[in-house]
């Protein structure tokens, strides 16, 4: 997962917007590292069920993404109460992997940057079995994730 790969994505980033909640944080009111992780995978949700694929929907087939490799450096504290901005860009696949890279914004400045890469996998009784060649009905999603949201709808 390298910092550059960020400009080979195409359109614009998927956003999601958060706010710190006391649930979030550690005692003196910054928020938790692992808090960080939710947020990631609601973000990646969040852009799935915008491009028309449901977690849910995908899950019930047999499929999950688990993440297989994940780095966050953490810039600048957040607090209770701050509103926080996820703007996370799907980038190529490499192989079987599928990086997405996560930039947490606090009024436009970059607080934190997370690396993450997923993998398809497909339970077969009761294993999970790496899927290399994606089915097309799920590809076509992946794909539209790549050039980001529609901003003109």
């Amino acid at each position: 997962m390298e910092k550059g790969n960020c400009e080979r994505s195409v359109g614009h980033p998927w956003k999601l917007v958060k706010r710190v909640l006391p649930q979030h944080t550690d005692h003196a009111g910054v928020m938790w590292h692992g808090a960080y992780f939710n947020w990631l995978e609601e973000a990646r949700v969040e852009a799935l069920a915008e491009v028309g694929l449901l977690y849910k929907d995908l899950s019930a087939q047999g499929f999950e993404l688990p993440v297989v490799s994940l780095k966050i450096n953490y810039l600048s504290a957040v607090f209770h109460g701050e509103e926080v901005v996820l703007e996370s860009r799907s980038l190529p696949r490499k192989l079987a992997r599928w990086p997405w890279i996560t930039k947490f914004l606090r009024s436009g400045v970059l607080v934190a940057e997370a690396w993450v890469d997923l993998v398809l996998v497909k339970k077969v009784r009761e294993e999970n079995h790496l899927i290399k060649t994606v089915p097309h009905h799920i590809s076509s999603y992946l794909q539209k994730l790549q050039f980001g949201p529609d901003i003109n709808n």
